[in-house]
């Protein structure tokens, strides 16, 4: 791409990411914050599928923030949130504190682990969620399996 052509920066850090040079699934930061009064915020981009091929089912990722947000903060009491990608390709993860991939990745794998483990999807009702209904433990669990099963190469982010 020349640079006539290169899309303007934006301020999204991820809408700088050339979505067409990764490989998912992944493990990267996405962003890194100093706050004024000195804490840092680390942003996790968790990709389980590659951008523009294949996307999560709606329910699959609806369970997997309910259950990576629930089963995270047993292994971590840095997480501030767990949001999924309008694409439903991934996840953002937010920590308190300056991380890297290398220290956050058994904290996601000991996750993962618990899901694939788990006999229900928490607060998958509507008295807790606002379309309780709208759930699938078994896609979730498989969609856990298939990123577990790449844990060798979570920080490589490029296909290059």
């Amino acid at each position: 791409m020349t640079e006539q052509n290169r899309p303007p920066r934006m301020n999204v850090e991820s809408f700088n990411l050339d979505h067409r040079t990764v490989a998912a699934p992944y493990l990267r930061i996405a962003d890194r914050k100093e706050l004024p009064g000195g804490d840092v915020l680390t942003k996790f981009d968790v990709r389980f599928t590659q951008p523009n091929v294949a996307h999560l089912e709606s329910e699959t990722v609806h369970s997997l923030e309910h259950m990576m947000a629930e089963h995270m903060r047993n292994h971590s009491d840095v997480v501030l949130d767990v949001s999924p990608m309008g694409c439903r390709t991934g996840f953002y993860v937010l920590l308190i504190g300056d991380h890297t991939t290398e220290s956050f990745a058994p904290t996601l794998e000991a996750t993962l682990r618990d899901l694939v483990a788990a006999d229900e999807v928490p607060a998958a009702n509507e008295i807790q969620c606002g379309w309780g209904a709208h759930h699938t433990l078994e896609g979730a669990q498989e969609a856990a399996r298939v990123f577990l099963a790449e844990r060798g190469s979570w920080e490589q982010v490029s296909a290059a």
